[in-house]
């Protein structure tokens, strides 16, 4: 009946495929989406002006004439306008 020399001289048999349960294979992804915001940066500059005074000396010099009379004796004093 069987032939083990020719395997093809025996018959196939026709059967149905059997239907296995399905596998799920999870593949899990990552997708990335940019969304751009727009962020208003303002550098705000203050100027500082510093007011640094710095006396110099500038020298000058007046000069005044004083008359002192001196008389001790009081001797001026016993002459008129009309002894001189």
């Amino acid at each position: 009946m069987f032939n083990f020399n020719n395997r093809c001289s025996c018959a196939p048999i026709n059967c149905e495929p059997i239907m296995e349960p399905p596998i799920e294979k999870c593949v899990e992804k990552n997708i990335v989406h940019e969304i751009e915001h727009i962020c208003p940066i303002n550098t705000k500059v203050i100027n500082n002006h510093i007011f640094k005074h710095v006396y110099i000396p500038q020298y000058s010099c007046t000069e005044e004439d004083v008359y002192t009379n001196v008389d001790e004796c009081g001797c001026m004093s016993n002459f008129n306008e009309t002894n001189f």
